[in-house]
C-alpha cells in the first residue's frame, strides 16, 4: 500500500520539496509581523509627529505664505532660536 510518507520506490514522494517552502512562508510570516510590531511602536514609518503649533513651525508658514520677508524671517528665527532651541520646545526662564 502506498502512503503519502512514501514513493513507489520506498522513497520519499516529492511532498517532501515543499517542506522547505512552508517553512520559508512560516519564518518570512513571522519577520514581517515582527517589523510591523515594532515600526508602530516607534511611531510609525513616518516617524515622529511635528507640532505644527510651535512658534518655530508657525513661523516657517509665514515665511512660506509670503506673509513676511526673508529679512524679517531670519530676524524672528535667531530671535525663536535663542528662547526656544530647534526643538521647538520652551526652556524655563
Amino acid at each position: 500500500m502506498l502512503t503519502l510518507a512514501h514513493f513507489a520506490d520506498g522513497g520519499p514522494g516529492p511532498w517532501i520539496l515543499f517542506l522547505p517552502l512552508i517553512w520559508a512562508a512560516v519564518v518570512i510570516g513571522g519577520i514581517t509581523l515582527l517589523r510591523r510590531t515594532v515600526r508602530r511602536g516607534r511611531g510609525g514609518p513616518r516617524g515622529p509627529a511635528v507640532d505644527d503649533h510651535s512658534p518655530i513651525t508657525v513661523l516657517g508658514h509665514r515665511f512660506a505664505s509670503g506673509e513676511i520677508d526673508e529679512d524679517e524671517y531670519w530676524r524672528r528665527l535667531s530671535v525663536l532660536d535663542e528662547q526656544f532651541g530647534r526643538t521647538g520646545k520652551g526652556r524655563a526662564a
